[in-house]
């Protein structure tokens, strides 16, 4: 089993079937998802203080892609070369992870650490000072090996608690949900459906062809402006990179059978619209928008009534609200799955001292740093057996 690095972006395209299987069915893992991300944002993240370069490294095993790290490096006078997740920044990708057969996780973390470990002491291009892994699951069994083999070899490792990912676990019918509500969340959404959905009032649109996926993503993009510019806020879309990553993303997930798109029109008039990612049994909650001027007709309840309800009929039997830990969440009985960041210095001094000098900026920000003592590192999944914990996080 050996690492390798894969410089450029059409030869990592030629493994995507390989790395697809390795994804599972986590959408935001796959090329669908990741290959635009960089073909749109490392054009648009190169500027003339920052130097952004493809840095995935593929492990093979006799020929076989058996795991993928599917990193960036980011070249800035002031952070030093960092290496970051396909898919970070705005776009928000969640569960992201090195990639593993089932069974190889621990080889191919191993292989990764120790390619991390000698290309840290390298003067090339292959050379790297910080790995910032931002909103990773807690516990994550490859990333975890993956950290406590640089700690092994002298890395400096902080982790901090990040936003939490929220999920409902869906039972077979909606009645069996409903009761799951409180008694007063029960009664307004009873009194909403018999009002709006049950009498036809309001109804729920799914893209079903190129033509109609198109369309919901008009009302879509127009009904989340509109309300965050009613809120005095920009909103996503008005991010010409954002609109473009989308326009491209959207038509290979859908080809692929990975989008759900639905739009609830009120008269024949779009008033709220969501777009969902598909993986495995699950559906990952990832945009929306309502019409800010009939509030009163409660749209992003009705969006969020409808979707589920479609979702069991369907048969899915997750809903996942990803990452942000808004009250609605728990609202709704979502069960957070905490998530933490990792930030990793190379064992090298200039990579040690840039850690520092990030670590006490982060404290005059008002950050809580303590130190633990950790000898040696054992569980990387408990904040108690970690090098170091700083709170909040925030990625950087």
């Amino acid at each position: 089993m050996h690492a390798t690095r894969i410089h450029d972006v059409e030869e990592l395209a030629r493994l995507a079937p390989a790395w697809n299987r390795l994804a599972g069915p986590v959408p935001f893992r796959r090329c669908e998802w990741l290959l635009p991300w960089w073909r749109h944002y490392g054009p648009s993240i190169a500027s003339p203080q920052r130097n952004v370069e493809l840095y995935t490294i593929g492990v093979f095993d006799d020929g076989e892609l058996v795991g993928l790290a599917p990193w960036f490096i980011d070249r800035s006078a002031t952070r030093g070369r960092v290496l970051r997740f396909l898919g970070s920044g705005e776009v928000c990708s969640d569960y992201m992870t090195v990639l593993a057969a089932p069974g190889a996780e621990v080889d191919v973390a191993d292989a990764l650490a120790d390619w991390l470990t000698r290309a840290a002491r390298t003067s090339g291009r292959d050379l790297w000072d910080m790995l910032a892994l931002a909103g990773v699951e807690r516990g994550d069994p490859a990333l975890s090996r993956l950290v406590t083999a640089l700690y092994a070899a002298r890395s400096s490792v902080y982790v901090q608690p990040a936003a939490s990912t929220w999920r409902i676990d869906l039972p077979d019918t909606w009645p069996e949900y409903l009761e799951r509500l409180s008694k007063s969340h029960r009664k307004q959404i009873r009194r909403l459906e018999r009002r709006t959905l049950d009498s036809g009032r309001v109804v729920l649109r799914t893209a079903r062809s190129v033509a109609e996926m198109r369309e919901g993503w008009c009302h879509l993009t127009a009904l989340h402006q509109r309300r965050m510019q009613s809120l005095g806020e920009c909103g996503c879309f008005s991010s010409p990179t954002f609109a473009a990553f989308h326009r491209d993303a959207t038509i290979a997930l859908f080809h692929a059978g990975l989008l759900r798109l639905h739009w609830l029109e009120q008269n024949g008039r779009a008033i709220a619209a969501e777009f969902h990612l598909v993986g495995g049994d699950t559906l990952y909650v990832y945009q929306g928008g309502i019409e800010p001027d009939l509030l009163a007709e409660e749209p992003g309840r009705l969006a969020t009534i409808a979707t589920i309800r479609q979702a069991m009929t369907d048969g899915f039997h997750g809903f996942d609200f990803c990452r942000g830990d808004e009250s609605y969440k728990a609202h709704w009985r979502a069960v957070a799955q905490e998530t933490v960041d990792w930030r990793i210095a190379a064992n090298r001094s200039g990579a040690r001292l840039r850690q520092g000098v990030w670590t006490v900026r982060r404290n005059a920000l008002g950050w809580v740093r303590r130190r633990l003592d950790v000898s040696p590192l054992r569980d990387l999944s408990a904040d108690a057996e970690s090098p170091h914990v700083t709170q909040p996080g925030a990625e950087s």
